[in-house]
């Protein structure tokens, strides 16, 4: 295979890659948002967990079946995983019930430069100018068509910050799981949904309680509302996987960034789906900023220099006893 094949295959693939999950991800937005604002199954928390478990199901499957081989990822390293990952997701149900909507998307704005400090420290990656300017276009343009009423308190700052540290630690960590033990995306799957699903479907009913003042097992299901339950569970699927195969394909960085497309798609469907309440020039501006940022990104970060980790002539830095992460040396390139 030339050298402009495998280029082109490769191009393919990482298009392929973003699609099913902007696809699975948009889906999974706009079916839970009808789930709980239609049907008033607000059960965050415990909703999550049954994703993870349905995802079990998929990989336990596939692993009898033989499509998934054996693999290894030590006990620490996947408990560790897994304790980020729990922490982003209560902790961002926390945030969006102790803070403003505004506050809120700022926070979730947040994890982009908190996800290059990660890698500056932990990978010692080096970002150009333009790659720096064209992040920073597409926060002011998703903070133009999203942030409106901002307001703070101290326990809402606190579950924030958790939130967004947890996040960018869960999705550095995808990366660095993949890369150190070889996993393919359906192998990490398979090592932490169990676990997430085990760990949120104790937890969740108990958090959702104090979150709603409502409980699970006394939901009323209809049979709409238990469609969307099934096809929230289903779509899940995919948004899990999607999620792997994107970070291990790039970084959690450019997940980050690219990723605010699915903000923009999702604004755009829900004033095509519930309503252009909330439509004005100021959200089509945001939009605009955003994806001129995006597409600046793409081609900023893909250059030469644009975004490259260098090798380091020290052994450890202060930055990996975070994690507790063993240093890369390695020299690339990846976007």
């Amino acid at each position: 295979m030339t050298a402009t094949s495998k280029t082109d295959q490769k191009a393919a693939l990482d298009i392929a890659s973003w699609l099913f999950n902007v696809v699975t991800s948009v889906g999974i937005i706009l079916v839970n948002k009808a789930l709980m604002a239609t049907y008033g199954f607000s059960f965050a928390t415990t909703l999550t967990g049954l994703h993870f478990g349905t995802t079990t199901l998929l990989t336990t499957l596939l692993t009898w079946l033989g499509y998934i081989q054996p693999s290894q990822l030590p006990w620490p390293d996947l408990l560790k995983f897994v304790l980020f990952a729990n922490f982003s997701i209560v902790g961002m149900n926390v945030s969006l019930m102790w803070n403003s909507v505004g506050f809120y998307q700022i926070a979730k704005l947040s994890m982009i430069p908190v996800s290059c400090l990660l890698e500056v420290f932990l990978d010692n990656v080096r970002y150009s100018r333009d790659t720096k300017l064209s992040i920073l276009l597409v926060l002011a343009g998703v903070a133009v068509c999203t942030v409106t009423d901002v307001s703070v308190n101290l326990n809402g700052f606190l579950a924030a910050a958790i939130a967004v540290w947890s996040t960018a630690l869960q999705q550095y960590y995808v990366h660095y799981l993949q890369r150190k033990y070889s996993l393919g995306s359906f192998n990490l799957l398979a090592h932490t949904a169990p676990v997430q699903a085990a760990s949120l479907l104790l937890v969740g009913p108990f958090l959702d309680y104090w979150l709603t003042n409502q409980r699970v097992d006394a939901f009323n299901f209809s049979f709409v509302s238990l469609f969307f339950l099934i096809l929230s569970c289903s779509i899940a699927v995919g948004t899990n996987l999607s999620q792997f195969i994107c970070i291990g394909r790039f970084t959690a960085v450019s997940f980050q960034v690219l990723g605010h497309m699915k903000t923009i798609l999702v604004l755009v469907l829900g004033f095509t789906f519930f309503g252009k309440e909330g439509l004005n020039l100021q959200v089509v501006l945001g939009m605009l900023i955003a994806i001129l940022g995006m597409i600046w990104y793409g081609n900023a970060s893909s250059k030469p220099g644009g975004k490259e980790r260098r090798s380091l002539s020290i052994p450890i830095t202060k930055a990996q006893k975070l994690i507790g992460l063993s240093e890369t040396t390695e020299s690339d390139e990846k976007v």
